[in-house]
């Protein structure tokens, strides 16, 4: 179509006109948003320097700054983290799941700090340490008062330094002389096979190395001639991107999109794609999630439910859909920086907490259902975005009864453990050990004397009923009955150990394992009675089960 002449040259000059005007107002909008930013940023220092001057007190520049800094975060969201100097290593250490020490998890029990998980491989397995020994000196420093994060700072130090460690291991004191390492921790810090055709990989973080230890594990179940895989990231907090792009490329073809970032910067947009051959695109896959598996766990996950490669048990995730940079600031320190939103093939962002509308009223906005959005996998199914990843079929969580709680809050349970331990000097292989009668007996004669006194579930709903009932004015009606209900409600209670055995053998189990099989034996003892497990390998067992639902047209 030909444009008139007549009008060409008026338009032509309006849309001048209109571009001039509208660069004019973006400029004067970016220089009111610079002279804001600049004369706060000039309010807020001119006020730390007279606070230094005029305070009636002494303050501390470093600690008053970071306060503000931490309480200015706060507005935004949770992941958006101010990190100094200091704090540096600690955070390279959740990055990268290294740092140089003993390779030891401590903490505070019976009025000290003991040595909870020594890490198989590293300095305090190899040197001999063990769980429940209790510290006493580093070098020459006496640490039994001081506060584990003290304790855990002495231990620390540049690799192949050494250090000298005394602790109290039953009526013994002994001392160690171990060399620092550079310790890694594992992302995979369990797999194996459950039977001849079901393979196990528990992976707990997405640090450094996390696709690789997986490929790795993968690689050597197949070798021992698994035909069907659980994927385990239960509990698993998220990390790394590009790691968990990485894992899912072990199960699907090159080439593939398995989440896109998108922010409010061009730098920060990107699709990730598969780029290798897969592992094994073929073999029979089942995710194990739950309420902690958040961001990366979220987008391993979410992209195998997309392209209907695995199918999902467990519990809806935790709703993880934001990407943080970390931008390197003056002095060394940093700040962790949300600066997008990741979405998984489907289309879907998985975020469930609108941060942005929580501002406005100081209360957490969660995407309502009937906002939520319905997308489609590659089979068709439909599935919902705003909420986590929902599992494809859900698994109740484990309720233990308040004794449970009770024993192991009051180190009960691991205080029998550890004495099993000095008195027996082996068990049979994690799998295979079992409490005996005869232990679960001795058990019951370890608590005797021992305080482990606990509210039940029926106590704390009559308690409120008796609340009730006394603000109702109906309390001395039925005063004689409801004492009658506590009283078989006590004798209830005194039967408890015996009601609650079988919890309460599976986890005396658990933490008898450790002592013995460290991380490792206690997660293979774990899978034991795990219902998850149960259903998933229900799904291996049921020919066209997995089938079934991954090319249902509808979820």
């Amino acid at each position: 179509m030909l444009m008139n002449t007549k009008l060409r040259k008026p338009f032509f000059v309006g849309s001048i006109v209109i571009l001039v005007l509208s660069m004019t107002l973006a400029f004067q909008v970016k220089n009111d948003k610079l002279f804001a930013l600049a004369k706060n940023i000039d309010i807020f220092a001119t006020l730390i320097r007279e606070l230094d001057s005029y305070y009636v007190d002494e303050i501390d520049p470093d600690q008053l700054v970071s306060v503000g800094i931490n309480a200015m975060l706060e507005e935004l969201d949770p992941y958006t983290e101010y990190i100094p100097e200091e704090e540096s290593d600690d955070f390279r250490m959740l990055t990268t799941g290294e740092y140089g020490g003993i390779g030891a998890l401590i903490g505070n029990r019976g009025g000290g700090n003991m040595i909870l998980m020594p890490y198989t491989g590293f300095p305090a397995q190899s040197t001999g340490l063990k769980i429940a020994d209790m510290i006493l000196k580093i070098d020459s420093v006496d640490v039994s008062s001081k506060p584990t994060s003290q304790v855990s700072e002495l231990l620390k130090g540049p690799a192949n330094t050494p250090v000298k460690v005394v602790v109290k291991r039953d009526q013994d004191t002994l001392e160690f002389s171990l060399i620092r390492k550079k310790i890694s921790l594992k992302n995979v810090p369990y797999y194996g096979k459950l039977n001849e055709q079901t393979g196990y990989i528990k992976l707990g973080d997405f640090t450094t190395n996390a696709s690789a230890e997986v490929r790795n594990a993968l690689v050597d179940l197949k070798s021992q001639g698994i035909s069907r895989l659980i994927l385990d990231v239960r509990d698993n907090p998220g990390g790394l991107l590009n790691e968990a792009v990485e894992i899912v490329n072990l199960f699907i073809p090159k080439g593939k999109e398995v989440v896109k970032t998108i922010g409010k910067l061009q730098n920060v947009n990107f699709t990730y794609k598969t780029t290798k051959t897969p592992v094994d695109k073929d073999i029979p896959l089942v995710v194990l999630i739950n309420e902690r598996s958040a961001s990366a766990a979220e987008i391993v996950a979410g992209a195998l439910q997309d392209y209907d490669r695995a199918v999902l048990l467990g519990r809806r995730s935790f709703g993880k859909g934001l990407v943080q940079t970390t931008i390197p600031l003056t002095y060394n320190a940093q700040a962790k920086i949300t600066t997008a939103k990741y979405y998984i093939p489907s289309g879907r962002c998985i975020q469930a907490i609108d941060y942005a509308q929580s501002r406005e009223n100081g209360s957490l906005t969660t995407v309502p259902d009937s906002l939520r959005k319905e997308f489609r996998t590659a089979n068709g199914r439909v599935v919902l975005d705003g909420a986590g990843i929902e599992p494809d079929e859900p698994v109740e969580e484990v309720r233990y009864a308040p004794i449970s709680y009770t024993l192991v809050a009051g180190n009960h349970i691991f205080d029998f453990a550890t004495q099993y331990f000095y008195s027996h000097p082996s068990i049979s292989n994690p799998s295979e050990f079992q409490i005996s009668d005869q232990d679960y007996e001795d058990f019951k004669k370890f608590l005797d004397g021992k305080d482990y006194d606990y509210t039940t579930y029926t106590e704390k709903s009559l308690q409120d009923l008796e609340d009730y009932l006394k603000k109702e004015e109906y309390f001395q009606e039925i005063e004689g009955q409801l004492d009658a209900i506590k009283n078989k409600v006590n004798h209830s209670k005194e039967n408890d150990l015996n009601t609650h055995k079988s919890e309460i053998r599976k986890i005396l189990r658990e933490e008898i394992v450790s002592r013995y099989y460290f991380q490792e034996g206690m997660i293979a003892a774990s899978l034991e009675g795990d219902p998850a497990i149960s259903l998933a390998k229900s799904y291996f067992d049921s020919p066209g089960k997995i089938t079934s639902v991954l090319t249902a047209s509808r979820k």
